[in-house]
């Protein structure tokens, strides 16, 4: 288990989930079942493993059923909510609604992600970068989704999930680490993605990459959510 780390992790849980449907029709994303348990503790356990004592839930969608199931304090790591409001203000407004309970710099994590990195050496490789930001990328080819990224020596060239290019070998991983201030260029309650703000920090030379050698897994898709329960059974068989 790592020693504890003092940087907060936004977790974006706050979508319809649609290609999950009908399992998420009646709850959210974070509790569906996974290997007997609800996602969320999945993703809980294993954050707390790795060092991280201090999450912020980004929550819109039933949002108040995982509050319910899990409340202050869960799995060792304490708990703090940020709710869209009555508008879903997509991933980068609902960023922005919690930094006043994320703290100066911290992670983000997806919802739907299972990512087994270490978080130390991410937020090392953060503050050595001297940048506003930090995506941690895989070496993809292609293979678990459509790759979107294009690395050279450590830093972010081209990100985009809409165009591709045949020098796109990478693909955004799921985590990645963030100064506070960059969010100050918006305003509250403004709609808008956090791969808006990726890109203007790609085009500032402001975005510092991170490369992972472990896959990642996502629950966010059929496909994905029936192997992360394969991969989640066998470790509890």
């Amino acid at each position: 288990m790592s020693a504890p780390l003092d940087i907060s992790v936004a977790v974006l849980a706050g979508g319809l989930a649609t290609r999950l449907r009908p399992i998420t029709e009646k709850i959210p994303k974070s509790l569906v079942p996974v290997a007997g348990r609800p996602f969320l503790a999945h993703q809980l356990e294993m954050l707390h493993a790795r060092g991280i004592r201090h999450v912020v839930l980004c929550i819109g969608y039933l949002g108040e059923m995982i509050q319910k199931d899990f409340g202050n304090e869960a799995y060792g790591v304490k708990i703090e909510y940020s709710f869209d409001g009555p508008k879903l203000l997509g991933t980068g407004g609902a960023i922005k609604q919690a930094i006043p309970k994320l703290g100066k710099e911290f992670f983000i994590l997806y919802g739907d992600s299972y990512l087994p990195l270490e978080y130390r050496p991410v937020a090392e490789a953060f503050h050595r970068s001297s940048k506003l930001g930090l995506m941690t990328v895989y070496h993809n080819e292609g293979k678990y989704d459509t790759s979107n990224v294009v690395y050279r020596n450590g830093e972010i060239v081209v990100y985009d999930k809409k165009l591709k290019l045949p020098e796109m070998h990478h693909i955004d991983y799921g985590l990645s680490l963030f100064k506070a201030s960059v969010f100050d260029a918006y305003t509250a309650d403004q709609v808008f993605d956090l791969a808006e703000v990726m890109g203007r920090l790609v085009r500032e030379k402001q975005l510092a990459g991170y490369e992972v050698p472990e896959r990642f897994y996502e629950m966010g898709s059929p496909a994905g959510l029936a192997e992360l329960e394969t991969l989640l059974q066998s470790k509890t068989s």
